[in-house]
């Protein structure tokens, strides 16, 4: 009886400690509405609505998922590499990104504002800092004051989101939350999900509308498929308006009519997830460049010969608007576990 009392004071101390835990983490729990008002400006200049641009799309992984790392999410065994590691990330992230600098717009996700991860590394004031004529707009969809996951090395504290940079001054930035969730408790440690709208006034008496999206991932499909449920409603309701609409991002599934083969690289023919065919309707266009991976799976470090590949990472366009070119960078994976893809475009203005 004398060593059963101790172990099972242990016992309720760890199941009492475990509980408060819960406790904490549902009354901190991030709940954000449905829509949050980032940035609104009466003051926004009317755009031509035959302008032409160009936009880059870059997961950059929270400058933790060089070609070095696994992570344990996907089989690996890392959670972040040494904080040089981190340093030297950014330091290539930002070098790449300036070659974008007269862009007129940026989309980036997993850009960390303060997370243990990325050793606590403000991500969004770093690159906002080396875009020196250009606006930012976040659109948080992770925060959590600790994730216990792994146990040997937690993850710890996560803040961290969506980043729109862009040359021109929006009428409005909207953060708009993607339907459905883990169950509980899960729920408490993962991502709430968004995609963040930055709209601006064209001559021709409607809008452009510059989406930046990051859908879910490590789901068994029903949190994506609500997702693009939601996200449709949204885009066909806009477009009937007479808007413009680019959608950019990391959609964690591949667009329709992707052929799986990558020239030079193994594509993952085993973990597809196709879009829909006809989404959002069948006038509207994917964008991507079907030569280039711009994801790989990050069970092991980064191999050209035997890694796989994706691609997840591109662009949907309304009707209205033209391709003139996208292009996916080939980087090695260097910074990050995704690559970044430019797209040039040209809004077709509405007959008189």
């Amino acid at each position: 009886m004398r060593i059963l009392r101790p172990v099972l004071y242990l016992i309720v101390v760890l199941v009492g400690a475990f509980i408060l835990f819960l406790a904490f983490t549902w009354v901190t729990d991030y709940r954000p509405e449905e829509r949050i008002v980032i940035a609104e400006d009466e003051r926004a200049p009317l755009l031509s609505d035959s302008s032409s641009m160009e936009l880059v799309i870059w997961n950059i992984g929270y400058a933790g998922l060089d070609a070095g790392m696994d992570f344990f999410y996907d089989g690996g065994k890392q959670m972040r590499p040494s904080n040089e590691g981190v340093v030297r990330n950014i330091e290539g992230i930002i070098q790449t990104l300036s070659s974008f600098d007269g862009f007129d717009f940026v989309l980036l996700q997993e850009v960390d504002k303060k997370s243990k991860r990325s050793y606590y590394l403000n991500e969004y004031e770093t690159i906002e800092g080396h875009f020196k004529v250009s606006r930012a707009y976040f659109g948080m969809n992770y925060k959590v004051p600790f994730v216990p996951i792994p146990l040997k090395e937690p993850m710890g504290k996560v803040h961290s989101g969506l980043m729109t940079l862009t040359r021109h001054l929006p009428a409005l930035v909207v953060r708009h939350q993607f339907p459905g969730n883990y169950s509980w408790p899960k729920k408490l440690f993962m991502l709430d999900r968004c995609f963040l709208v930055t709209r601006f006034p064209l001559s021709g008496g409607h809008e452009l509308l510059v989406i930046n999206t990051h859908n879910s991932a490590y789901d068994d499909g029903s949190l994506r498929k609500k997702q693009m449920a939601y996200l449709k409603d949204f885009l066909l309701d806009e477009y009937n308006r007479g808007n413009y609409i680019v959608v950019g991002g990391d959609w964690n599934q591949s667009p329709y009519g992707l052929l799986p083969e990558l020239p030079g690289h193994r594509f993952d023919t085993e973990n597809l997830a196709y879009i829909e065919e006809g989404y959002p309707a069948s006038d509207w266009k994917w964008a991507y460049d079907p030569g280039i991976p711009t994801n790989r799976r990050v069970a092991v470090p980064y191999d050209r010969d035997s890694s796989l590949t994706t691609i997840i990472d591109f662009y949907l366009l309304s009707p209205n608007i033209r391709v003139e070119e996208v292009q996916a960078m080939d980087l090695d994976f260097r910074y990050s576990d995704h690559q970044p893809v430019t797209l040039q475009i040209s809004l077709v203005p509405k007959p008189s």
